[in-house]
């Protein structure tokens, strides 16, 4: 036994430059690549409800033994209710918590494997993660470049008219809100118009919803997911807690198959137990009590609410301010604040993004993404005089 036929693997390009900015010395860097928010003072803070609610459970839990495979069933079905209302009947949908929204998606796509399914289309540029989760699966991303960065625009048309050419049976991939990376969303008519084509042509979707809260408002950002999931006879939900909770490496999220009957459901579920069962046993319990423990309290919901408004209010501001520095070159930052949550995507090549790295330490990914809530408001002007100098320098 050896190890002799591997490949070393190249190090994930948002860890690389993570690392690169922990090794600056250089005081007035800027990081825009990690995805985490942040409040004016660069600090990821801890939600005051989230304390209150970790200060219950030291008072109350009495056990941490083992829940099972689907994890904390309070906490599944108290979100279920939060993020689906009334538009997916209970009987329809069956769900189990998972680590973080990345197990979710995994096992989402294990499950779409086993049922037979080798393709799932996928509006590009998407979450980078994307790709090697499904491919891990088994499965062929078909990505369908429908976004222009240069106007932050969506061309919903050529989505939808690539989705009409999708064989039945095929999985379409969904950004619930906020989209990652491009932070544009299709809109209610636009959810309406994917609705029509995904049922039509009979795909399974799958919808990602993993910043729910950060975009127009927590009910208004589930609007495409209840819509989408109320008209599809079959559909998954991957959810993630990490970012309107503040959960980060708490690794909090759920999955939830929804199914046209309760038998249909039951059987996809069991698969989904059996496949969580292989592949983590049982998920981490902290983070799920903790939201729990929000969710069935009133006032505690109150409290994170209140907070999760104030992130949303944040970003937006942030967004703002951006836009209020017109165009620079060829980058347009008037567009920004038509976005939502807390990803944009610049029109810049590798060599610009080098060069705003070295010149002025300023780190983004190399795909042009920034994370909006790595902004403070004070870093912006810097921000964009050096897209300035960016631009009288004439690095292409």
């Amino acid at each position: 036994m050896s190890f002799d036929t591997l490949a070393l693997q190249p190090a994930d390009p948002l860890l690389k430059i993570i690392g690169a900015f922990r090794r600056d010395t250089r005081t007035d860097k800027i990081d825009l690549g990690v995805g985490v928010f942040r409040d004016e003072d660069g600090n990821t803070p801890v939600m005051r409800a989230v304390k209150l609610a970790e200060e219950k459970l030291l008072r109350e839990q009495q056990s941490k033994s083992y829940l099972g495979p689907e994890g904390d069933i309070g906490f599944v079905e108290r979100l279920a209710d939060k993020v689906l209302g009334n538009a997916v009947p209970v009987e329809r949908r069956h769900g189990l918590q998972t680590p973080g929204g990345t197990g979710a998606l995994r096992l989402a796509a294990e499950l779409l494997a086993k049922a037979g399914v080798r393709r799932i289309w996928v509006a590009a540029p998407s979450w980078a993660n994307h790709a090697p989760v499904f491919l891990a699966a088994g499965i062929e991303p078909r990505f369908v470049e429908c976004f222009n960065i240069a106007a932050q625009h969506l061309d919903l048309a050529h989505f939808l008219e690539a989705l009409d050419g999708a064989t039945p049976g095929d999985a379409v991939l969904l950004h619930g809100c906020c989209h990652n990376p491009m932070g544009i969303d299709p809109g209610p008519l636009g959810w309406q118009a994917i609705t029509e084509v995904v049922v039509r042509r009979g795909l399974l979707p799958l919808v990602d919803l993993a910043y729910q809260g950060l975009g127009e408002g927590f009910c208004e950002d589930s609007l495409g997911t209840r819509i989408l999931l109320a008209a599809a006879p079959f559909g998954l939900l991957a959810y993630s807690c990490d970012k309107n909770f503040g959960l980060y490496r708490e690794r909090v999220g759920a999955l939830w198959v929804t199914a046209p009957d309760a038998e249909q459901g039951a059987i996809a579920h069991s698969n989904l137990l059996s496949l969580a069962r292989a592949n983590w046993s049982m998920p981490p319990d902290h983070g799920a009590a903790v939201v729990r423990v929000i969710l069935e309290d009133a006032e505690l919901t109150r409290i994170w609410r209140e907070e999760l408004d104030m992130v949303r209010e944040r970003l937006a501001g942030l967004r703002r301010a951006l836009a209020s520095e017109g165009r620079i070159g060829k980058v347009d930052l008037t567009q920004i604040a038509r976005g939502k949550g807390m990803f944009a995507t610049l029109p810049l090549s590798r060599t610009q993004i080098d060069w705003l790295r070295d010149e002025h330490a300023i780190y983004l990914a190399g795909s042009g993404r920034i994370n909006i809530a790595g902004f403070t408001l004070s870093t912006i002007a810097r921000f964009c005089d050096a897209l300035r100098a960016l631009d009288r320098a004439g690095v292409a």
